[in-house]
């Protein structure tokens, strides 16, 4: 009898203590933001958007497939499996404002591991921050989007970072004082182009133009015969590969052959020399590849066997990319729980919290520890050269 009862008091115990950690959880979905909610046989669904078609759309086409690749290498979270969804934007601010208006219908839609670009991502910040839904890109560099959110974050160092660096290197480095800035007048571009001419003047130096093209145009004759009458050493270029391959190309036709361009991460790549031929011998570029290590190139080798072609042959970014879900789909575990009715609930302002202090995650670019304001990378760039058609390391 005695032990009959001890037996239901034991039960009754678990029970109520089990309630109440139930209860204690989904209390956690009546805070502002709520929960994310997924059913049994839905998936947690980790978005991104980038021009996956268009002028750009090598940089959406290697981000979203290398992501594909990490989510594909994620165990269940309690039995339920991931899904990265891509959608395309074609480079257009609009449309994606159109898609994150789409995503925060969606209660399964978890985290965005993205957006591509600089412009795009801008857009859609305050919709995600109103929402509480986390954002972390492998690839959008402009200055201005760690500030005056809670949401953004990214793994890929910022625009200042860069353009203060490369004006940095053209000088010490190179020993040029002749400086010519051009760019597209795009957020990304723009952004990138003020920074350096902005240490230009820091180290004294004023650049000798400063110069915008218009983005899409067959011919920059006009605005490169300007730049010619500067007499440049060098022009550093802020933008993508497709104006900066008809740069390369129409600098012999205004008297500039010879004349080095330096570029972004954003233009570097295969694409530009197979565009530019041998008038991109010479050019410099900016690019974030990291250093070798096994996980780097079992990712390397998934990577080929799975699209191929050689990682970094499109972009810069598919190391990246792998990283940003593989930290996503981590804070995720970190916060999630599953309640009494089955569904996996994903608390967005904890979630929002536990992206923005990520710290000493280990992935294929290296240790990835958050600033207060979503800064996850300060290494900074690696410049390099085409030599016979190849880029190599710049000394």
């Amino acid at each position: 009898m005695k032990k009959s009862f001890l037996f239901v008091m034991v039960a009754l115990m678990l029970f109520a203590f089990a309630f109440s950690v139930s209860a204690a959880d989904m209390a956690r979905c009546e805070v502002e933001g709520g929960c994310a909610v997924i059913a049994p046989g839905e998936t947690i669904k980790i978005v991104m958007a980038g021009p996956i078609t268009g002028e750009y759309a090598m940089y959406g086409v290697d981000i979203s497939e290398s992501e594909a690749i990490s989510a594909s290498e994620l165990e269940p979270l309690e039995g339920f499996e991931w899904e990265l969804v891509a959608e395309d934007t074609v480079g257009s601010a609009e449309a994606a404002v159109s898609i994150a208006n789409k995503w925060i219908t969606d209660p399964t839609v978890v985290a965005v591991s993205g957006n591509v670009l600089t412009g795009e991502s801008a857009a859609i910040i305050p919709i995600l921050e109103k929402a509480f839904i986390p954002m972390m890109s492998p690839s959008a560099t402009g200055a201005n989007l760690t500030e005056d959110n809670t949401v953004f974050n990214r793994i890929v160092f910022q625009d200042a970072a860069q353009g203060k660096f490369a004006a940095e290197f053209i000088v010490n480095n190179l020993g040029l004082t002749k400086v010519a800035v051009l760019h597209d007048g795009l957020d990304y571009g723009k952004g990138i182009a003020d920074n350096v001419r902005d240490t230009l003047v820091a180290l004294g130096i004023e650049p000798v133009a400063y110069e915008a093209l218009t983005p899409g145009e067959a011919d920059y004759s006009a605005v490169l015969t300007s730049i010619a009458s500067k007499k440049p050493e060098i022009i550093y270029y802020g933008g993508y590969t497709a104006e900066l391959s008809v740069v390369a190309n129409q600098l012999g036709q205004v008297g500039l052959a010879g004349v080095p361009i330096f570029s972004d991460d954003g233009a570097f790549g295969s694409e530009f020399i197979e565009k530019a031929g041998k008038n991109a011998e010479g050019c410099y570029g900016t690019s974030s590849v990291p250093a070798d290590s096994p996980e780097k190139l079992a990712f390397d080798k998934k990577y080929e066997e799975t699209l191929g072609r050689v990682a970094g042959s499109k972009s810069s970014f598919p190391w990246f990319s792998y990283d940003v879900v593989q930290v996503l789909a981590d804070r995720i575990r970190e916060v999630a729980f599953v309640g009494d009715d089955g569904n996996l609930y994903v608390p967005r302002a904890e979630l929002v919290n536990a992206v923005r202090t990520t710290s000493g995650f280990k992935g294929i670019t290296g240790e990835i520890t958050c600033s207060e304001n979503g800064e996850c990378n300060a290494s900074g760039p690696t410049f390099y050269i085409v030599k016979e058609g190849a880029w190599v390391v710049a000394q």
